[in-house]
């Protein structure tokens, strides 16, 4: 049914100022502002719409992840933006002093960051 449809994922925050900024400036996306919020188009056509909301609560899960070919790099000059990356010490997650999951399946490495309004993002480095 929805196998020609173009599709689009979208989540709220709560200062579309700041996620402009975020995302335009500090992750370097193309955004574009739209009456009802921010389109931020990714590579390979993809995009997500961010919308304003007054109850915002930030989910406890991932909603955006990056491929990256240099993780290391990648934390490097995320931190030069001031991006920290997140520090996991769970059973099933584990972070290097970097922020770096190293795993025995799935990508080679993983590494999250939030920002300003407390989504999860990732910047993965596939094997």
């Amino acid at each position: 049914m929805f196998k020609n449809t173009k599709a689009f994922s979208s989540f709220s925050v709560d200062d579309l100022k700041r996620a402009k900024e975020f995302y335009g400036k500090t992750l370097g996306l193309d955004v574009t502002e739209k009456p009802e919020g921010l389109l931020l188009k990714l590579a390979g056509g993809a995009e997500v719409f961010v919308y304003p909301s007054n109850d915002y609560e930030p989910p406890d899960h991932t909603v955006l992840n990056f491929l990256v070919g240099d993780i290391d790099k990648a934390i490097d000059e995320l931190g030069k933006r001031g991006v920290r990356m997140e520090q996991y010490d769970w059973p099933e997650i584990k972070t290097d002093n970097k922020g770096v999951c190293h795993g025995e399946t799935g990508p080679k490495a993983i590494a999250w960051f939030k920002d300003p309004a407390g989504h999860i993002l990732a910047i993965l480095q596939e094997k």
